[in-house]
């Protein structure tokens, strides 16, 4: 691992440390202020909606002017969003506190991914992906477990915590962080524009499977992030400590998946059958959490089905990498926007048809991934799987 991979690799642990610490009790937070599963969804859905309209413009504007800049911008956000929640006394604040920080939040993590593009090979890409995964699977680790904890002290606690975590994280990449775009590489205003890939030029374009692969699997997840709490709550009456547990689990397992195994399994298998490997184990990871019946069978099956979710990330934006010779941000912008697309329908979806049946989002989601599944074995078959060179050509 190299100085600035290593250097990156500590601000996005404490980044998702940050952002770890209000999962387990954002739904028992918007819930004490009268919101329902629907109001949960459509929180969450606004919040990814922002994200989705500005991550492309973060992205190729770090093609432009650096990419440091623009992780100091989502840092920014992160503290704004958590004081603003921490404060918030109505939902209506609570929307407005997710809206401002998903438009400023958006400008990390493709600007996060285009920084190890701009700082690896070619054949260590997968590895650096699938590090700054790890670094991403050890926040989640500590964070929610922290945010379980601090809870015990209020629900606004854990946000207040976010704020401070983002607030060192800012000085330490103001003053630790090296640019790793050179002047001379960066992107120009007039040279960018005409080479940019639309929303609609990326679906028609060859990179357009990944690209809707990417809306799926984040449509998927987000109808178990959004409705996890609620449902084993109101399946096994849990509490926001004891999801904390659970997430804190998810996060080592994801952590050592994408930190010990994802590098060495890109080079070994490829991108395209990790990919076709986590959907399916995605897919039954979603039904066997439908039949958990206490704390450990949940760790057990949730487990399960974050070592497939996590096989999926990493390898998708390992392959769009390899496949983008210039303009890093800009790809791994339009990617970070399908991502935020599927976050935007799926939460609204999962709270919706949760109050129809608390099984549906996850039976959804595990059609989803089969379905995904079988069509990415079908386009293998008829087009089998082999190496691109740097051009992108097949």
């Amino acid at each position: 691992m190299n100085r600035q991979v290593l250097v990156l690799f500590l601000t996005l642990f404490i980044v998702m440390v940050g952002f770890g610490i209000i999962i387990p009790i954002m739904p028992f937070y918007v819930t004490s202020l009268g919101a329902t599963s629907l109001h949960l969804g459509l929180l969450m859905s606004s919040f990814s909606l922002v994200q989705f309209i500005f991550a492309p413009i973060w992205g190729r504007l770090s093609d432009r002017v650096g990419r440091k800049p623009l992780i100091a911008i989502g840092l920014v956000g992160y503290v704004v969003s958590n004081l603003m929640l921490a404060s918030a006394s109505a939902i209506w604040m609570l929307f407005a506190a997710r809206i401002l920080g998903g438009m400023l939040s958006s400008a990390t993590l493709p600007t996060a991914q285009a920084y190890i593009a701009d700082t690896t090979s070619v054949k260590d890409r997968g590895r650096g992906m699938g590090m700054m995964g790890a670094a991403m699977g050890l926040g989640m680790v500590f964070g929610p477990a922290l945010g379980g904890m601090l809870s015990s002290f209020g629900l606004a606690v854990p946000f207040l915590a976010g704020a401070l975590l983002a607030s060192l994280n800012l000085l330490f990449v103001l003053f630790f962080l090296p640019e790793s775009r050179r002047g001379d590489a960066r992107v120009p205003v007039a040279a960018q524009g005409s080479r940019l890939l639309s929303l609609g030029q990326a679906l028609t374009g060859r990179l357009a499977f990944y690209f809707v692969l990417a809306f799926l699997v984040s449509f998927a997840m987000a109808n178990l992030e959004s409705t996890f709490s609620l449902y084993s709550q109101a399946r096994l009456g849990f509490t926001a400590t004891d999801m904390g547990i659970v997430f804190t689990f998810m996060g080592i397992s994801g952590a050592v998946m994408q930190g010990a195994v994802m590098g060495k399994a890109i080079d070994r298998i490829g991108e395209e059958r990790l990919i076709q490997a986590g959907l399916l184990a995605t897919a039954v990871g979603f039904l066997l959490i439908l039949t958990a019946v206490d704390l450990t069978s949940m760790i057990v099956f949730a487990v399960a089905q974050n070592v497939g979710g996590s096989l999926l990330r990493p390898s998708i934006a390992s392959l769009l990498s390899k496949r983008t010779t210039e303009g890093q941000g800009t790809t791994m912008g339009l990617q970070a926007s399908f991502d935020s697309l599927g976050r935007i329908a799926g939460p609204a979806w999962g709270g919706w048809i949760f109050e129809s049946h608390h099984t549906y989002p996850y039976l959804t989601g595990a059609a989803i991934f089969l379905m995904a599944f079988l069509a990415s074995v079908w386009r293998s078959l008829r087009t089998p799987v082999r190496v691109f060179d740097l051009t992108g050509n097949d």
